[in-house]
């Protein structure tokens, strides 16, 4: 062990450079521990205190290596707290010394063990610490580009890694494309599997538009069914079931060929409700679903309606006058389930019959509002050809939806039948048609 006492930085930074080379610390190490020590002394210099740098070399117990010990004391007073971002840790801070434990080759430092000097003086000492300060600023050089070179290396790693993932996101984006298309035209086919086949029914026009709460996924508790009766007579069922998805699907389906079933079987249409209500509980005691059952006879224009639960039919006139008809009851799956009574109105040619579930008035969560703007919705549309009018009716009800929902807009328009009294040369023409959107 050594100790020397300097009282400036000079013969200080000196003494640690040449304790570095002769113990053959790596230039790097070397200048990271001159900065440290001359750091840390600077303010005993400034208040006139020396300072003690003491050397120390042990063996590492077990290991074919050495270790320098190098401490920095601090005579007269505390030393400074050693910052935590030293070029060279310490390693062994205390109050009024901090050491560094440096690992160094196991041979004998050069000039042999013991001996005043940290290291043989040279002829020109002065060259010794020019040539010294070369070494560290080649090793900090070199250092620098080294971390460069790696820095440029990664960099280019980098690009290729960017370039390669946006490749791959692209194909993805294409990926996933084709299956949105396949996945949207498989549903899409299911939806029509799903809905009713077209009618052509001398006399009257008949459109509807479905616009499922997600795109992506169609199905839904909202659906309709129409068909004829033995005696001509048109029967529609437009279904509202609870929730969303498949299940809800399944549930309207339930309902719809439910009705449908007793209907042609001639029951009455008061009583329809109340028996599809007894027939499914049993299959299915969650089901919840709202009814509207509407029956016109295209020859006379008699419309009858049963409702249990579901939004009122809207009825635009020819003229221009609208009015929702509406009929107490309540739904399958409700308490004392069926329809109060059953409503009779006159259809008369050129008359508007709207049929919609509740997502098209409660899309801003206020049917009164709802029905409302739905009526102006009727009128406004009401001379454009009926194929075209349910979604044209949609697209305005859905200018600002603050509540999304499954949605179905069902138009029933009826013409003059030949020979009629009523006929007129718009209507004589008219082919009944329906055409769902």
């Amino acid at each position: 062990m050594t100790d020397h006492l300097f009282h400036t930085s000079a013969p200080l930074r000196r003494a640690v450079r040449r304790l570095a080379r002769r113990h053959r610390l790596p230039a790097e190490t070397r200048a990271r521990l001159v900065l440290c020590v001359t750091d840390l002394a600077h303010s005993a210099f400034q208040a006139g205190r020396p300072v003690t740098l003491r050397t120390a070399r042990e063996a590492n117990a077990g290991a074919d290596s050495h270790v320098l010990a190098v401490t920095l004391h601090f005579d007269g007073a505390a030393g400074p707290r050693p910052p935590v971002n030293l070029p060279l840790p310490a390693t062994a801070p205390t109050p009024d010394s901090v050491t560094w434990r440096l690992p160094v080759p196991p041979d004998k430092p050069i000039d042999g063990a013991g001996g005043r000097h940290l290291a043989p003086p040279d002829a020109d000492g002065h060259w010794t610490e020019m040539r010294a300060v070369e070494e560290e600023l080649r090793a900090a050089f070199a250092r620098t580009d080294a971390l460069i070179a790696e820095h440029r290396r990664l960099k280019h790693e980098l690009a290729e890694t960017n370039a390669g993932v946006l490749a791959l996101y692209v194909q993805l984006e294409e990926r996933d494309e084709q299956l949105r298309k396949a996945h949207g035209q498989i549903l899409q086919e299911l939806e029509d599997a799903l809905r009713p086949q077209p009618l052509t029914i001398e006399g009257l026009e008949l459109a509807a538009h479905y616009a499922p709460a997600d795109p992506n996924a169609p199905t839904g508790g909202d659906h309709y069914d129409w068909f004829q009766l033995p005696d001509g007579t048109l029967h529609i069922t437009v279904v509202d079931a609870l929730g969303h998805g498949v299940r809800s699907t399944r549930s309207a389906l339930n309902v719809t060929h439910a009705v449908r079933t007793l209907a042609l079987e001639g029951h009455p249409l008061e009583s329809i409700l109340a028996r599809t209500h007894e027939i499914l509980m049993p299959q299915d005691p969650a089901l919840m679903a709202t009814v509207l059952m509407a029956r016109l006879n295209p020859a006379t224009g008699e419309l009858q309606i049963a409702n249990g639960s579901h939004p009122p039919a809207l009825l635009l006139r020819a003229d221009g006058a609208a009015g929702y008809l509406d009929v107490k009851g309540r739904g399958v799956g409700f308490p004392m389930p069926g329809s109060e009574r059953v409503r009779q109105e006159e259809i008369r040619p050129g008359d508007l019959l709207v049929l919609y579930t509740d997502g098209l008035t409660e899309s801003r969560r206020d049917p009164c509002e709802g029905e409302r703007r739905l009526a102006e919705a009727a009128r406004r549309h009401a001379n454009r050809p009926l194929d075209e009018i349910p979604a044209a009716v949609v697209a305005d009800m859905h200018t600002l939806v603050l509540h999304s929902d499954d949605t179905v807009a069902l138009t029933v328009r009826r013409t003059a039948l030949p020979g009629h009294r009523n006929e007129t040369p718009a209507t004589k023409n008219a082919p009944g048609r329906v055409k769902r959107l």
